[in-house]
């Protein structure tokens, strides 16, 4: 009858470590979360005054209350008062999910030992990359097991920018031509980058395959959280193709730059925790000694300073811009610079090759209005066609022939990127497809969570497309007299 009960009582006990992972965010353990939910009190309106509100005329001024109540069920200020909660009829739909974030949170901050942060070492000689999905892919690299949903979410959340980028580029890739996702344009595109990525068939994929191979450059512009992960993440790119050498740029004004020699943290630099999208979440390094926490609402901050590695030098000289570069590994090299990329492009025009050259965009937010930029109506232009945003760029980018991937961090983002090709000048018209859009298998499965509205919630390179620009070809153009029968 014991032995009847055991694996009952085995199941309890293995929910207790999650239970005690729940505190509402005003009485956490850590500065940090308190400070979050000082900024969502600030930002987030009541949903349930919004709709009482959304009838009343705009002379009124009338305005939603500020978020107070903390919800005993997810931990997140979620309404004005305790009146509202219980009048919301759809809060239970994003409740989980709060909650989810919320034990998320805790748990990255809680002290145990983070085993899905073991990250392995170069793949066996005769092994095989599977790039299926994140389990065949964990399978197969020799990752420890994901035993819950949570170490999931936390892996996907590290690995999702590298392995992103080498799902795309492998040519094991998930997006192929029999699922419809590269075109038959595309498969031209990635199999002339691909044979400087791989050897030829039946040579051995080693480190001594890549002498003599031409470096591969991958450029990351509007950089943000992807600039300040450590570079051992990053090597696990390399490790997918070990006879290719790697050189990374991370190029975009809010790039993070290394902590400067004498402990001193440049002003750009002293900002919060740092997001991807237009969401709010605490990152994996923060820590409780500086509570500060700025919100993230439409424009991400950037990231607080990387750590300075031995061989980190100073790249003023070379770029002419806020920049340095690391020599990681004699596969990867990373250069990162503070910069938009229209100040650097002129030294990298001439010698951009699409055979060893490919350009990334993580949720750049081609389809949202800009801030800075307006027609001659008054309406703000999207940040595609912007000249101090994206507009001069793509078309850059489109001269090169180059492929350019590009990431959402929802359907309805990747479709408003998408859409906003169709009217961007210089743009429209002058690319071609080379992955279509839709999901990207190694995006993150966890929540990230607004501060303006915590129902707005989505996740990290949900989706990717990519496009590269039209190719011409020339066509001979037959003489007048070609047709003339010889006289001779």
């Amino acid at each position: 009858m014991l032995k009847a009960f055991r694996p009952l009582l085995s199941f309890l006990k293995a929910t207790r470590p999650a239970d005690s992972l729940f505190h509402p965010f005003s009485k956490s353990p850590y500065a940090a979360v308190r400070a979050r939910a000082e900024a969502i009190r600030k930002l987030a309106p009541c949903p349930v005054c919004a709709t009482d509100h959304a009838h009343i005329h705009a002379h009124t001024k009338a305005q939603p209350k500020a978020v107070q109540f903390e919800c005993p069920d997810c931990g997140w200020p979620t309404h004005c008062s305790q009146i509202h909660w219980n009048d919301d009829p759809e809060h239970h739909k994003y409740c989980p999910r709060l909650r989810e974030a919320n034990e998320d949170e805790h748990d990255l901050r809680s002290g145990r030992p983070m085993h899905e942060f073991e990250l392995p070492g170069p793949q066996g000689y005769e092994e095989t990359v599977s790039l299926t999905n994140w389990d065949l892919f964990w399978y197969t690299r020799g990752f420890p097991s994901m035993d819950t949903e949570r170490s999931r979410r936390h892996a996907t959340k590290l690995l999702t920018y590298p392995i992103t980028i080498g799902g795309a580029l492998h040519q094991h890739s998930g997006l192929t031509l029999r699922n419809q996702r590269l075109t038959p344009e595309g498969s031209r595109s990635l199999a002339a980058l691909r044979s400087t990525l791989h050897v030829p068939p039946g040579a051995p994929d080693t480190d001594e395959a890549s002498v003599g191979k031409p470096q591969v450059r991958l450029f990351i512009l509007g950089a943000r959280a992807e600039s300040s992960l450590p570079p051992h993440v990053w090597e696990q790119l390399t490790m997918l193709f070990p006879s290719t050498h790697f050189h990374l740029f991370f190029i975009g004004p809010q790039v993070s730059l290394p902590k400067s020699s004498g402990n001193t943290v440049p002003q750009s630099q002293k900002s919060g925790p740092e997001e991807d999208s237009p969401t709010a979440s605490s990152g994996l390094n923060e820590t409780d000694e500086n509570p500060t926490y700025l919100p993230n609402v439409y424009q991400p901050p950037t990231p607080k300073p990387i750590e300075r590695l031995k061989r980190t030098r100073s790249s003023l000289e070379k770029y002419g811009v806020p920049s340095y570069t690391v020599p990681y590994t004699p596969q990867l090299t990373i250069t990162g610079m503070q910069a938009n990329y229209t100040e650097v492009h002129a030294q990298f025009q001439h010698t951009l090759d699409p055979y060893s050259d490919a350009f990334f965009f993580f949720s750049p937010g081609f389809g949202f209005p800009s801030p800075d930029s307006f027609a001659e109506n008054g309406e703000p232009l999207l940040q595609i066609a912007s000249p101090t945003e994206w507009g001069p760029v793509l078309p850059m980018l489109l001269a090169s022939k180059c492929p350019i991937f590009v990431t959402g961090f929802s359907p309805t983002d990747v479709e408003r990127d998408v859409r906003s090709l169709s009217t961007a000048p210089e743009v429209a018209g002058e690319f071609e497809w080379v992955i279509t859009p839709g999901p990207n298998n190694f995006g993150s499965e966890k929540w990230e969570v607004a501060d303006f509205d915590p129902r707005v919630m989505v996740k990290t390179n949900w989706g990717i497309w990519a496009i590269r620009g039209k190719s011409r070809d020339l066509q001979e153009q037959k003489s007048l007299f070609s047709s003339l029968p010889s006289l001779l």
